[in-house]
C-alpha cells in the first residue's frame, strides 16, 4: 500500500452511517459514480447532505475526504504545498490531490464560501477529463475510475457574491435535499436521539413552527440536526424546556424578539 492509500484508509468508514432515504437520491449518486459523473447536493442547514455522502463512501467502500471550505480556502490547500523538512522543499498533497492519487471520494462542503479563483481547480476534474494539473510540480494526474468529487451548498444563503458561477454547476449532477416528510424526520430524530416517538413528533412539530418564522425575520428554521441536539440533551436527563432552549432556540438566533417566540412554541408543545 503507498503513502496516498495509507492516507486514505484512515478515511475508510467501516460502520453504516444510519441514513433515511427520502426518494431515489441512493440510486441517483450510485448511477452518478458508475459513470465518473461528479456531484452537486444542495440543500439547507442540517437536512443530511453529509451524512448521505458518509452513506454513500460506506456504501461503496471508498474513503471520504471532507473540507470544509472559507473564504481564505486556497487553491493549495486543495491542490498541496511545498514544505520545508530539515532543510529541504518537501512536496505534501492536499486532499483533493490525494484523493485522486488513491481513488477516494473528496467532498467539498459549502464550495460557495470558497474563491472562485480556488474552485476553478475542480473544473478538469468534473468534466470528461477527469485531470488534476498541478501547476507547482509540472504534472498532470488523471483520475482513476474509484475517484469521485461532490460538493455541497446551502441555496437559501445564496447572493450575487457567493453562488456557483455556471461554468462551475453545470459540470454536477444535482440533488436537491430538504427537510424529511414529518413522519420520516421523527423517525430519524428518534433513532439518533435516542429518544421516544411521541417526543420525536413533538420536537418535528416545534421544527415546523420555527420554519414558518423565516418571512418574520429568522434566516433559517430548526433543522432536523438541532431536533437530534435537543433529543440527546434531553436523553441526557436534561429538562425538556432547556433541551429546546439550548439544544434549538439558541442557536438558531440572537434576536430578542424571535427568541421569545420560539419560547412561547416550546412552551405550547411541552
Amino acid at each position: 500500500m503507498d503513502t496516498a492509500q495509507q492516507h486514505l484508509a484512515e478515511h475508510l468508514i467501516t460502520r453504516e452511517p444510519y441514513y433515511l432515504a427520502t426518494g431515489s437520491e441512493i440510486e441517483i449518486a450510485l448511477s452518478a459514480y458508475k459513470n465518473g459523473l461528479p456531484l452537486l447536493l444542495k440543500g439547507p442547514t442540517g437536512c443530511g447532505k453529509t451524512r448521505f455522502m458518509q452513506y454513500l463512501a460506506w456504501k461503496l467502500q471508498r474513503p471520504l475526504i471532507t473540507v470544509s471550505c472559507h473564504d481564505d480556502l486556497s487553491t493549495s490547500d486543495l491542490v498541496g504545498r511545498y514544505l520545508i523538512r530539515a532543510g529541504d522543499a518537501v512536496w505534501t498533497d492536499g486532499p483533493l490531490t490525494l484523493a485522486v492519487r488513491a481513488g477516494g471520494i473528496c467532498y467539498l462542503d459549502e464550495i460557495v464560501e470558497a474563491r472562485k479563483d480556488t474552485t476553478v481547480v475542480i473544473h478538469p476534474l468534473a468534466d470528461d477529463r477527469r485531470e488534476l494539473p498541478i501547476e507547482k510540480r509540472g504534472e498532470i494526474l488523471t483520475a482513476p475510475p474509484e475517484f469521485m468529487i461532490a460538493v455541497s451548498y446551502n441555496p437559501g444563503y445564496q447572493s450575487v457574491l457567493k453562488d456557483l458561477k455556471p461554468s462551475t454547476r453545470q459540470r454536477f449532477a444535482a440533488l436537491s435535499f430538504d427537510y424529511p416528510k414529518p413522519a420520516q424526520e421523527a423517525e430519524i430524530v428518534c433513532r439518533e436521539g435516542n429518544i421516544d416517538k411521541t417526543l420525536a413528533d413533538d420536537l418535528v412539530k416545534l421544527a415546523a413552527m420555527t420554519r414558518s418564522l423565516k418571512e418574520s425575520g429568522l434566516a433559517e428554521g430548526a433543522s432536523t440536526r438541532l431536533l437530534i441536539q435537543a433529543g440527546k440533551l434531553y436523553n441526557d436527563k436534561i429538562d425538556i424546556h432547556t433541551a429546546c432552549r439550548t439544544g434549538i432556540v439558541e442557536p438558531l438566533t440572537d434576536d430578542p424578539e424571535l427568541l421569545a417566540a420560539m419560547q412561547e412554541m416550546v412552551s405550547s408543545i411541552f
